[in-house]
């Protein structure tokens, strides 16, 4: 709570925070410009939490994609989609495949620098987009 009135004497003004240890060093700078309210500074205690990246993408290199053949190979599809309409069948293959990949291809986090850029873009692709942009410099400068 700031303890000292910001508003000509009026109720005192409040930082809302989860714990008051987190506020520190509250001063009234003034008012600004013809308001009848004074600036309030004050100091945040707390270290800046790092967000980390929550992102996870699908690593196709570590794939086992034998055994995912093999598990949709294994599936009747026939019997599995029999008497079932256009978007049942498609629901049903897509629950299977989503099946065989859990199993089959591992998932990796995305570093929070990776994690700026699409997940499908890998490093020999971002290697050719630079040198594609650097000729076409190279062609528009003549």
């Amino acid at each position: 709570m700031v303890e000292e009135p910001t508003n000509k004497g009026a109720m005192p003004d409040l930082i809302l925070t989860k714990k008051e240890v987190w506020v520190g060093n509250v001063k009234l700078k003034g008012s600004l410009s013809c308001s009848d309210h004074e600036m309030v500074e004050f100091k945040i205690l707390r270290a800046a939490r790092r967000v980390r990246s929550k992102l996870t993408t699908l690593d196709f290199r570590r794939a086992d994609f034998g055994l995912l053949r093999d598990l949709i190979g294994r599936v009747t599809w026939e019997k599995v989609l029999e008497r079932r309409g256009a978007q049942e069948s498609w629901l049903v293959f897509k629950d299977h495949l989503l099946q065989a990949q859990e199993s089959c291809i591992p998932k990796k986090k995305k570093s929070d620098k990776k994690a700026r850029r699409p997940a499908w873009i890998n490093k020999k692709l971002q290697d050719k987009l630079k040198n594609k942009k650097e000729a076409y410099r190279g062609w528009k400068q003549g």
